[in-house]
C-alpha cells in the first residue's frame, strides 16, 4: 500500500513500526457548533483508510480527539473561549454546551456510517498530560515563561532544528517581518506560539499550573493524547489541509523539542471541501451543517440530501483533490448512488447458471489496486460502474454467470462498496427523499397492475402504467419480473 506523506511529498510504501498493529492519530471536531460538511470529509477519509487497513489485517488503534477546550483560534493566544462565550450567552455550563455539540457530532457520525474510533479523549480530560508536555519542552530549553504565559521560542528551536518542515514556510523571512514587533507584548517574537495562557478574570476554563491558572495552547492537545495512547512514536497523523499550519506544524516542534524527534512516521491530510471556489468553514461563515443537508433547510440547498449521498459525493473525489460544493454536483452524486444501489440489489437477487457468458474477471484486484494506490476511492467507483454492465446484461436474460463467478462477484462488491466504502445499499437516499415508503407504494400498484393484466383488465393495468410514466417511473416488464426507477 502507498500512501501520500505530507512531511516528504511523495507517495511512499506503507510499513508501520510495529509489524501488525497501526496507530493511527485524527484531529477531531471542535464542539463549540454544529459539525459541516468541511468535517464531514475528514471524517470520511480516515474512516476509509481505517476500513482499509483493517481489511488488509491490521490491528487499529484509531484515537480521533474531542476538542472541549473552546479558545481554539488558529492562534490560541487572542480571543474569548468559544464553548465559554456560547456558555455564557445561553447560561450554560461549559461542559453541557461541549457535550450537547459531541453528541451531535456522534449522531452525524452515525447517519454518515462513519466508525467510532479506538479511542475518543477529550482535550479537558489530558490537562495534566499537556501540562507535562509544557514543562519538558521549559526543560529542554525551547519555551520561556512571560507574565503567566508560556510561549514557544520557534527562533531557537529553528536554529537547533528545522521550524516549517511540513508547510514549506521560511521562518527565517517570518521573523525578518516580525523584527519590529519583538519585544512588544508577552512574545519574543510573533512567530511563538502558546503553551499555556494565562486566564484572564472573565475566562471560565481554567486550571492550575505550575506558571498560572490558566489553560493549554491549541497545539498541545493533539501532542499529548497522541504520545499517551499510541506512544512516542506512531504511524500516521491525519486531518484537513488546513490544518497544516500552524497545528500540524507547531505539533511535530513540540515533539521534537520534548522528545528529542518528530512522534509521527506519515502525515496525511485530505483537502478542502469549497463552495464557490473558497472554503468551506465557520471562520468564513459559509458553511452549510449536515443536520442542514439532511434536512434541507439552508438557503443554497435546493432540497435535502442523504447521509449516504453525503458520504458517496465525497468518495467520488480522491482524498487530496478539492470539491467544490454545488446542488447539481450532490444530485449527481445522488443518481450515481443510485445507479450502484439499484445495480447491487439486482446482483443479489441473479440465479446463478451452468455458464459463465460475461466477462466478470479481475474486478478484485483492480479495485485492490485503487485502493493500495494512495485509497484512490474514485477509481474503485469507476471499476464498480463499469461492472454494472455485466450485472445488467445478466439480469436483462441477455446473458449468464455460474455459481462461482456469481459468488466472486458478490463478494466483490459488499467488500468494496458496503465494508471499505462504507455505503449502505438498503437505505440509500431513503432519508430525506421519502423513498422506502414510495417503494412500499409503486410496488403496491404494479402488483394491482399484475393482477389487472392476469384478470385481462387491460384498461386498469394501461391507467396505472400511463400515471406511473407521468410522474417520472419507468417501468420495465420482464419474463418473469417488473421493474422499476425513478427518472
Amino acid at each position: 500500500m502507498y500512501i501520500y506523506n505530507t512531511l516528504t511529498r511523495k507517495k511512499e510504501k506503507f510499513e508501520p513500526i510495529n509489524e501488525g498493529r497501526v496507530g493511527m492519530y485524527v484531529c477531531g471536531p471542535t464542539v463549540y457548533g454544529d459539525a459541516h460538511l468541511g468535517h464531514a470529509r475528514p471524517a470520511i477519509t480516515f474512516d476509509l483508510l481505517f476500513r482499509y487497513l483493517q481489511h488488509l489485517g491490521y490491528k487499529v488503534r484509531y484515537v480521533r480527539n474531542i476538542t472541549d477546550v473552546g479558545h481554539l483560534e488558529h492562534d490560541a493566544d487572542e480571543g474569548e473561549d468559544k464553548i465559554a462565550k456560547k456558555a455564557r450567552l445561553e447560561q450554560l455550563e461549559p461542559m453541557e454546551v461541549a457535550q450537547y455539540f459531541t453528541n451531535r457530532f456522534h449522531e452525524a457520525m452515525n447517519a454518515l456510517n462513519v466508525l467510532p474510533p479506538s479511542i475518543e479523549p477529550h482535550a479537558t480530560g489530558h490537562i495534566m498530560e499537556q501540562e507535562e508536555l509544557v514543562q519538558e519542552i521549559i526543560d529542554n530549553g525551547y519555551a520561556y515563561e512571560s507574565n503567566g504565559s508560556v510561549y514557544f521560542d520557534v527562533e531557537k528551536y529553528n536554529k537547533d532544528h528545522k521550524y516549517g518542515i511540513l508547510s514549506g514556510r521560511n521562518l527565517d523571512e517570518t521573523l525578518d517581518n516580525s523584527r519590529e514587533l519583538a519585544g512588544v507584548g508577552e512574545k519574543r517574537n510573533q512567530a511563538d506560539f502558546a503553551l499555556w495562557k494565562k486566564a484572564q478574570p472573565e475566562h471560565i476554563m481554567r486550571w492550575n499550573s505550575p506558571w498560572s491558572v490558566g489553560f493549554p495552547g491549541w497545539h498541545c492537545e493533539c501532542t499529548a493524547m497522541g504520545r499517551k495512547y499510541l506512544g512516542n512514536h506512531f504511524d500516521i497523523h491525519g486531518g484537513g489541509m488546513d490544518l497544516v499550519f500552524p497545528h500540524h506544524e507547531c505539533e511535530i516542534a513540540q515533539a521534537v523539542a520534548s522528545q528529542g524527534d518528530d512522534m509521527v512516521k506519515y502525515w496525511m491530510h485530505n483537502n478542502m471541501i469549497t463552495i464557490n471556489g473558497q472554503k468551506m468553514g465557520k471562520s468564513l461563515n459559509n458553511f452549510i451543517t449536515l443536520s442542514q443537508f439532511f434536512s434541507g433547510d439552508h438557503e443554497k440547498l435546493e432540497r435535502a440530501y442523504s447521509p449516504m449521498t453525503i458520504r458517496f459525493f465525497i468518495l467520488q473525489a480522491h482524498y487530496r483533490s478539492t470539491v467544490d460544493f454545488s446542488n447539481e454536483a450532490l444530485q449527481a452524486a445522488e443518481k450515481g448512488l443510485q445507479r450502484l444501489t439499484e445495480g447491487y440489489n439486482r446482483l443479489m437477487k441473479i440465479v446463478p447458471a451452468n455458464e459463465t457468458t460475461v466477462d466478470v474477471n479481475g474486478l478484485r484486484q483492480k479495485c485492490e489496486e485503487a485502493m493500495q494506490d494512495d485509497l484512490n476511492s474514485p477509481i474503485v467507483i469507476a471499476h464498480l460502474f463499469d461492472a454494472l454492465k455485466a450485472i445488467n446484461t445478466i439480469n436483462d436474460g441477455k446473458a449468464t454467470i455460474n455459481a462461482a463467478d456469481l459468488d466472486e462477484l458478490k463478494s466483490v462488491f459488499k467488500l468494496f462498496l458496503v465494508d471499505i466504502l462504507g455505503l449502505k445499499m438498503e437505505d440509500a437516499g431513503a432519508e430525506t427523499s421519502g423513498l422506502t415508503a414510495m417503494k412500499g407504494a409503486v410496488d403496491l400498484l404494479l402488483q394491482i397492475r399484475q393482477e389487472a393484466k392476469a384478470n385481462k383488465d387491460w384498461a386498469t393495468a394501461d391507467k396505472i402504467r400511463n400515471e406511473l410514466s407521468a410522474l417520472g417511473f419507468e417501468i420495465k416488464d420482464g419474463k418473469d419480473k417488473v421493474e422499476w426507477t425513478l427518472n
